[in-house]
């Protein structure tokens, strides 16, 4: 790669990584991959993330990247949520990937289509420390297929 080739795709890099990093609202945003786009039942997903402040509202977002493979309009996910001083609190979600004429939702261009959803709207931690939110897919299939990753935003 020529130099001039470098050193724009290193500016373009940093000044991605600079926007990506300038939002005030965001406390914790983590994004993982599935490995081979199969997400086994027994696999997990797991965010953790550090609480300070009490006092002020969340909001929480799952992003989803799917393939347009992926053979269902859905994904029903199972989440256990670990407070700081130990209580387990669970919840199902469902994300709608499609809608009822099978077109996708979300956007992306080509094959992969994301979809950012709010599953909790103004909500109160009840406790400073780490929660550990745990994610398995509910879809009764041992080997789901064309999810490509899953991530966790969390913002004021």
């Amino acid at each position: 790669m020529p130099t001039l080739q470098k050193k724009n795709a290193a500016f373009l890099f940093l000044f991605l990584l600079l926007l990506v990093s300038c939002d005030p609202k965001r406390v914790f945003e983590e994004n993982k991959a599935i490995p081979d786009r199969i997400w086994r039942d027994a696999d997990k997903l797991v965010f953790q993330v550090d609480v300070n402040d009490t006092g002020i509202p969340y909001n929480i977002y799952l992003m989803i990247r799917n393939g347009t493979d992926y053979p269902y309009s859905n994904l029903y996910l199972f989440l256990k949520t670990t407070l700081p001083d130990g209580k387990i609190s669970r919840d199902t979600i469902e994300c709608m990937l499609a809608d009822y004429d099978g077109r996708w939702l979300g956007s992306g261009i080509g094959s992969v289509k994301f979809n950012k959803f709010q599953f909790k709207k103004g909500i109160l931690f009840s406790q400073k420390g780490r929660y550990l939110f745990e994610f398995d897919q509910a879809m009764r299939v041992n080997a789901l297929q064309g999810i490509t990753d899953m991530g966790l935003r969390i913002d004021r």
